[in-house]
């Protein structure tokens, strides 16, 4: 398994905090070099810290993926590597009669449009035998958080899209985790996060949310098996089976 990471660069965006970094820890623990990717300085200079304690060859970018032409300016500046982890997405909730159209748009241009980009411009410096994973979602219907919900869908048809065009030099595939705890939500209050833990722990048939280690085991899953490409993997307990 080891050998699809030793030695070989990896890109994360979004890797200075939570899932991201803990994809990143997996893969220098197997011998990846590593390319973060995030907007906060404070964040990527203490996840530089902590992967160079660790012995891992880091470098950081600071970049808003949203901002389309300093998307292009990263990927004219960064090396060549062998994969690439997306983690970007923003989220809503609630239907498309509670939303204002700016906010579901923001959502599915940040979920969908975002990562096709980034998807475009991977393409031009990906090496051959890499590939691509980036993140959809699963744990709610259209109703439940509609711009979310179709941006996950066009991010899903991304992945098949691209699986067929970049074949056979690369894979692409996606990781659809359910609501987690990680710092992802750390502006919304405490209470607000504990209760909706509470919702996914009844809803979810394992009756527990998921461990930021069990994500990020999907996306070196993902990245170390050379057969798997065009597919989405839920880890989400089983969430959707009562939905």
């Amino acid at each position: 398994m080891s050998h699809y990471l030793k030695d070989k660069t990896l890109v994360v965006i979004g890797g200075s905090s939570g899932i991201g970094l803990r994809v990143a820890q997996q893969a220098a623990d197997i011998g990846a070099q590593l390319i973060i990717v995030g907007r906060n300085v404070e964040r990527l200079e203490a996840a530089r810290a902590e992967l160079a304690a660790c012995g891992a060859a880091v470098q950081i970018y600071q970049v808003d993926a949203h901002d389309h032409a300093a998307l292009q300016t990263l990927f004219t500046d960064l090396p060549n590597f062998d994969h690439l982890v997306s983690m970007v997405g923003d989220v809503n909730s609630g239907g498309f009669l509670v939303n204002e159209i700016a906010s579901i748009r923001h959502v599915i241009e940040s979920k969908f449009l975002t990562n096709v980009r980034i998807g475009q411009l991977a393409a031009t410096k990906i090496r051959e035998g890499g590939s691509l994973i980036f993140t959809s979602g699963t744990g709610g219907r259209a109703q439940d958080a509609c711009g979310s919900y179709v941006g996950n869908l066009g991010l899903n048809a991304l992945v098949e899209g691209l699986a067929v065009e970049l074949a056979p030099k690369v894979r692409v595939n996606a990781v659809s985790p359910t609501w987690t705890v990680t710092p992802f939500w750390r502006d919304v209050p405490a209470e607000r996060v504990a209760s909706i833990k509470q919702h996914f722990e009844q809803v979810i048939p394992l009756k527990r949310t998921a461990s930021i280690d069990e994500l990020a085991s999907a996306y070196l899953f993902l990245i170390t098996n050379g057969f798997i490409t065009g597919q989405n993997i839920a880890v989400d307990g089983g969430v959707m089976l009562g939905a």
